[in-house]
């Protein structure tokens, strides 16, 4: 099977096995496994912030961040589609006491949120950031952006998350450095079980305070782990080798956008591809296409009843890709 659902089906490389199964390991609950340490310190230089913490998901990232950041009864601001409002099982008013407020345009959904609250509408406290956008085909956000995004915050005394799941695709697409796009965040997580193809496990970056607490709350969560050196060990050759390689990942992306575009107009802008997500939209799809392509051995997925989702990663070369698009041929035959 080509299986391009998601890149969170990617599979260690042999030199990630080689370095689980060599790690020194220690008791991360009591802050001494030195493998786990080194993944936290090596995040938190690239990211730009003071410490990190290693924790199995980046739900439970996103979830911290949220738990620690902001205050209960007050609203959360994200994007209309973003992954803490709509993928995360309604998880923030459940774990933090806190409203899901999703905004359809972030700039003027913010001032009016912090406008609102002279007019009886809830307080805000956090503004989460989803970089890359996933629900927009994994659409990258500009560094200047995110910083008039988090001024705008700022301003409101409201506080800022960036769910940077795949943050490492939005920096090879701009050609920056990720610290240059969440410089003005408070936290950022991101995932190493994606893209970076690490087997497991997501890293909530911030400042001392509140990466401190945020470690206590992993507890509460029972985020806990114990010899987790095992699987951090693969995290740290994600960071150290498989960033670069992002940018296959983009270009194979678009091959796929240009191939839907080209059978069925209008399924796919192929120009606003710049990551490794492509969302097509059903209405312009052959019918059952996930099912009929699932049968021509090509996995797809959806995000949402009007959308189809294709994800390229390390484990679809390029055969692959020309496999996927020899199958889009067999459905427009059909």
């Amino acid at each position: 099977m080509i299986d391009l659902r998601s890149d969170t089906v990617t599979v260690p490389t042999a030199e990630m096995r080689a370095a689980m199964a060599a790690a020194e390991v220690g008791d991360d609950v009591y802050g001494e496994d030195p493998t786990v340490n080194r993944l936290e310190s090596l995040a938190a230089g690239l990211l730009g912030k003071e410490a990190a913490l290693y924790v199995p998901s980046g739900t439970m990232a996103n979830q911290l961040a949220i738990r620690v950041l902001a205050r209960r009864g007050t609203e959360v601001l994200c994007g209309d589609r973003a992954h803490v409002y709509r993928y995360e099982a309604a998880a923030a008013p459940l774990n933090s006491g806190v409203q899901i407020h999703p905004l359809w345009d972030l700039p003027d959904g913010i001032t009016s949120a912090i406008e609102g609250r002279a007019h009886h509408l809830p307080a805000t406290s956090l503004l989460v950031l989803e970089n890359t956008y996933m629900a927009a085909s994994g659409a990258p956000i500009g560094a200047d952006e995110m910083l008039t995004l988090c001024k705008l915050a700022r301003g409101g005394d409201i506080r800022v998350h960036v769910d940077g799941a795949r943050i490492w695709n939005a920096a090879i697409a701009l050609g920056v450095a990720p610290r240059e796009l969440v410089a003005s965040a408070d936290t950022v997580m991101f995932c190493l079980s994606k893209g970076l193809s690490a087997p497991v496990g997501s890293v909530l970056c911030g400042s001392a305070g509140v990466i401190a607490e945020a470690r206590a709350q992993r507890s509460r969560l029972g985020g806990g782990m114990r010899q987790a050196g095992v699987i951090a060990a693969a995290g740290i050759v994600a960071l150290e080798t498989m960033v670069d390689r992002l940018a296959e990942d983009h270009v194979r992306a678009r091959a796929l956008a240009d191939a839907l575009a080209a059978r069925w107009p209008g399924s796919v802008d192929p120009a606003s591809i710049r990551t490794n997500i492509v969302c097509a939209q059903v209405a312009r799809l052959p019918g059952n296409m996930v099912e009929r392509l699932a049968a021509l051995g090509v996995h797809s997925g959806t995000i949402d009843p009007r959308t189809i989702r294709f994800v390229t990663h390390k484990d679809v070369d390029d055969d692959g890709i020309a496999r996927a698009i020899a199958a889009f041929d067999e459905l427009e035959r059909d």
